[in-house]
């Protein structure tokens, strides 16, 4: 039996996390999320009665909330916690394609958007870490992954340009980092952090484009081609969250993976 804690468990990359542990009646899956009514509706139609899932209501950017959400997985887990999945993000629909230099167009907004996706992606996520930490450090398994994306890797976006998507890009380069010194200090306590992209997957946003956004669109699926010539374009959630899943149980500190950021392939392949 494992217990898991993720966060963003509503829709999408979050959701399927929640079916596929769930699925094992040993697990204990609890997830956090902004609408706890809308959630649980969710899960009664398409997953049924799973005894084995618990919802709670925090808010990403409400440090107080999830604060709060402390207790209540305590009790659930009687005190401890083998898995994070730090899943929960935002990104911006207005910031999503333009280029940097475009969106400084607009200063004041693309500010808001940069210290928004900040607040949740990065700050969340390390008040995250840190409230539950001495619950993971009473688990057994002490798996710490947080959900990255493979345009924050650096040396990819500068040879392929890849300049969309650049405050959300930003944001998660920044909790890969976060990562990376939540395991150098919690290494020594067997506590494995790792930050895994898991592709690119389709949960929707590519639905009821404009031709302006299918353009740029377009453009991106190009870049990703010169990259990785096989690629065939978005998957689903499921074949997504399978191979999220066999990176994070074959990763280990004495493998070497500590504080690593890597693919869905467990390396630095991206697509």
């Amino acid at each position: 039996m494992a217990t898991y804690l993720i966060t963003g468990v509503s829709r999408g990359i979050g959701f399927e996390f929640l079916r596929q542990l769930s699925s094992d009646s040993a697990n204990k899956v609890i997830g956090l999320v902004r609408n706890k009514e809308s959630t649980d509706k969710k899960i009664a139609a398409e997953l049924g009665q799973r005894d084995n899932v618990y919802i709670f209501q925090a808010d990403m950017t409400d440090y107080n909330s999830l604060k709060a959400s402390v207790d209540e997985v305590a009790r659930i887990t009687g005190g401890s916690l083998d898995f994070i999945i730090a899943n929960a993000a935002l990104m911006s629909t207005w910031s999503v394609w333009p280029a940097i230099g475009d969106l400084g167009n607009e200063p004041e907004v693309l500010e808001k958007d940069i210290l928004d996706m900040f607040r949740t992606n990065v700050v969340g996520n390390i008040h995250l870490f840190n409230l539950f930490m001495p619950l993971v450090l009473k688990g057994k398994v002490k798996k710490v992954l947080a959900i990255s994306s493979g345009l924050a890797d650096i040396e990819s976006t500068a040879k392929y340009d890849l300049d969309g998507n650049a405050p959300y890009a930003i944001s998660k380069a920044a909790m890969n980092a976060a990562v990376a010194k939540f395991s150098a200090q919690y290494k020594k306590d067997g506590v494995l952090f790792l930050s895994v992209c898991p592709g690119v997957v389709n949960t929707g946003q590519y639905d009821n484009m404009t031709p302006e956004e299918q353009g740029y669109a377009g453009a991106l699926m190009a870049k990703f081609q010169a990259y990785a010539p096989d690629f065939a374009g978005p998957v689903s959630t499921e074949f997504a969250v399978k191979d999220v899943l066999s990176v994070l149980d074959k990763a280990s500190i004495t493998s070497g993976d500590a504080g690593a950021y890597v693919s869905h392939y467990g390396n630095k392949q991206w697509l």
